[in-house]
């Protein structure tokens, strides 16, 4: 406190030598991502767009729209499983001022991979499978910190669905802390055929139960494997945890609810992470 007491006054320190003013200050800053949705705008620019491999995150079209185009947009949907939306011309009208000719769409600020060539890539790099699928998660929060947990935990895909799920958006960028640009997303159609399809590949297919008999870390995660993280309120849609290979629990000391769906799935992933760099302490 005595120290404190005999620092200079301010009007003492006014001998100090002023700081010129040099320019601006030259530094690099972090990424920021923009609040501003963009739009491709058109028929005939969407289909260059598509054609050109351009990433789209939703298309909407005009209800009752017809005309030249519509169907050629309409099959690359289906091709790249890119939902459509069909919504009254108002909502249109309201988001741009352009001609849109009943169409516009959101670019994407990922690009979606193929299922197959992903478990592929990370099959000839030498790893081990580790994916994460989710279903009906909507919190764009959520799927933002859940994509940084499996980055940060070695795994390397997260697999959702074309509908039903939260928009990975400037928002889920941000949660994410930038680790949606270090995995690979993959947007599937059906989830359930994904599941089949990572079994043709080996790769087993956990899945939250809270009534499992299992817990989490009784789980073998040394093998290709895949957790399935549901909705907070619903859980995982029943047919696709009958498809899954087993059910495991995460233990609490209280009688709780929940966990949140990202804490929850940080949890599963550092014990995958856990077991295999460290398997003498699995």
């Amino acid at each position: 406190m005595q120290e404190r007491n005999n620092r200079p006054e301010r009007s003492e320190r006014s001998d100090r030598p002023e700081r010129k003013y040099s320019g601006p200050r030259r530094f690099s800053p972090r990424p920021s991502f923009t609040t501003e949705r963009k739009f491709i705008i058109g028929r005939q620019p969407l289909i260059e767009s598509l054609e050109s491999g351009a990433n789209i995150e939703k298309i909407l079209i005009q209800k009752n729209a017809q005309g030249e185009g519509l169907n050629e947009i309409k099959q690359f949907a289906r091709e790249k499983t890119i939902p459509i939306q069909l919504v009254p011309i108002e909502k249109l009208n309201g988001m741009t001022k352009a001609n849109h000719q009943g169409v516009l769409a959101f670019i994407s600020n990922v690009k979606y991979l193929d299922l197959q060539e992903v478990v592929d890539f990370v099959v000839a790099k030498g790893e081990t499978p580790l994916f994460v699928m989710l279903d009906g998660v909507t919190d764009v929060r959520n799927i933002g910190a859940i994509s940084r947990s499996i980055h940060c935990c070695g795994a390397q895909a997260l697999i959702i669905p074309d509908k039903g799920v939260g928009a990975l958006n400037e928002e889920a960028f941000k949660s994410s802390a930038g680790a949606l640009e270090h995995i690979h997303v993959v947007r599937v159609s059906s989830l359930l055929k994904a599941v089949d399809d990572l079994h043709l590949n080996g790769i087993q297919v956990f899945t939250s139960e809270m009534r499992a008999d299992k817990n989490v870390h009784e789980l073998d995660f040394n093998v290709p494997s895949c957790i399935i993280m549901g909705d907070e309120g619903r859980g995982v849609q029943p047919y696709l945890a009958k498809a899954a290979d087993y059910f495991f629990k995460i233990p609490m000391a209280t009688n709780f609810d929940s966990f949140n769906v990202s804490v929850a799935a940080g949890i599963v992933l550092y014990e995958a992470m856990k077991q295999r760099l460290f398997p003498a302490t699995k």
